[in-house]
């Protein structure tokens, strides 16, 4: 059954993740790791997170031999983590080494939150901590990873998949998604926009759009969504609809769906809503404390819609919400 972990982000020390490397491990993760939790944010003017790369041998090769990882703690660093994110190799069916799975398994057994970027959902399956959880995975894995464990509720279409403690990620730009999920879970949307410009990346990509695109770049100019996004996005808190975005788009409603599916994975409503939401939140940090306020100048119309998107888009309240990430948070 899901669960929040007991070590979110709380003000009360500061969230320690931790990585483990094993031989083999792709290079690209680990930088996606190392980038979101574990350098300084001197334009935030506070450390978000406490991190540490750990390995269970001196000396890792990392995949396919490109280098060797040196000088990072030994395993007993996982036992530490508030939130540790497993092992991401290309080589699936090889079995993870005894003592990475066992350290997976006592982190699980505490409460520490669990993340796997791409294949790093087999590290956590083959632990035994997905049975009967909610997980995603590498689009092209997916019928290995079916076939290898049955009991785990695979979602394959999809960016990454929030189980609550354990969180998955489906490939090696989602884990970037994923990392800037798990930032704004912990410390709001402001930070996590923060973070995601100083990457140059999207501030918010849902977790439930698809994994890929079939065009992620217009054949023609004139086809890109950008100038109707960049429109509708100073436009948030009135009242626009499909039909106006298509309007707005010179095209019919038809077109414009195939479009967003074809260039961003997701539905025009679906991405409006997306963006309401991340306006509202924003609101709520910067001290607007009326949710019927909020409600408005996100364009989510009322204070009972706010709730309902909120708790399913955030997990959370809006009064919990402002408690935790508003200004009077300490």
């Amino acid at each position: 059954m899901a669960k929040e972990s007991s070590h979110a982000a709380d003000g009360h020390g500061v969230h320690r993740v931790v990585v483990i490397v094993d031989e083999n491990s792709n290079p690209f993760e680990l930088g996606c790791a190392t980038e979101i939790f574990g350098l300084r944010r001197p334009e935030i003017g506070r450390d978000l997170y406490d991190f540490a790369l750990c390995s269970s041998e001196p000396r890792t090769l990392m995949r396919d031999g490109f280098f060797t990882l040196t000088g990072v703690a030994g395993l007993e660093a996982a036992d530490a983590a508030d939130t540790l994110i497993v092992p991401n190799r290309p080589d699936i069916e090889m079995p993870r080494r005894s003592a990475v799975l066992d350290a997976v398994r006592r982190a699980h057994a505490r409460g520490a939150r669990l993340v796997g970027f791409c294949s790093g959902a087999f590290t956590l399956a083959e632990a035994g901590v997905l049975d009967g959880r909610r997980a995603t995975a590498h689009w092209q894995w997916a019928d290995a990873f079916r076939a290898r464990f049955p009991s785990v509720r695979l979602e394959e279409d999809v960016l990454f998949v929030d189980d609550g403690d354990i969180l998955t990620a489906a490939g090696s730009a989602a884990a970037l998604d994923l990392g800037l999920h798990v930032v704004r879970r912990d410390h709001g949307a402001e930070v996590a926009n923060s973070v995601s410009r100083r990457l140059v990346f999207a501030a918010h990509r849902d977790g439930g759009q698809r994994q890929f695109v079939e065009r992620p770049m217009p054949d023609l100019p004139g086809e890109s969504l950008a100038p109707v996004l960049a429109w509708a996005q100073e436009r948030l808190d009135s009242p626009l609809t499909v039909s106006a975005l298509a309007t707005r788009a010179a095209v019919s409603p038809a077109t414009l769906h195939r479009r967003f599916r074809a260039q961003l994975g997701t539905t025009p409503l679906a991405w409006l809503t997306g963006e309401r939401l991340a306006l509202a939140c924003r609101l709520i940090e910067r001290g607007e404390s009326r949710f019927e306020v909020v409600a408005r100048r996100s364009g989510l119309g009322t204070a009972a819609n706010l709730r309902t998107l909120m708790r399913r888009g955030t997990g959370i309240t809006p009064s919990a919400y402002r408690r935790r990430f508003g200004p009077e948070a300490s």
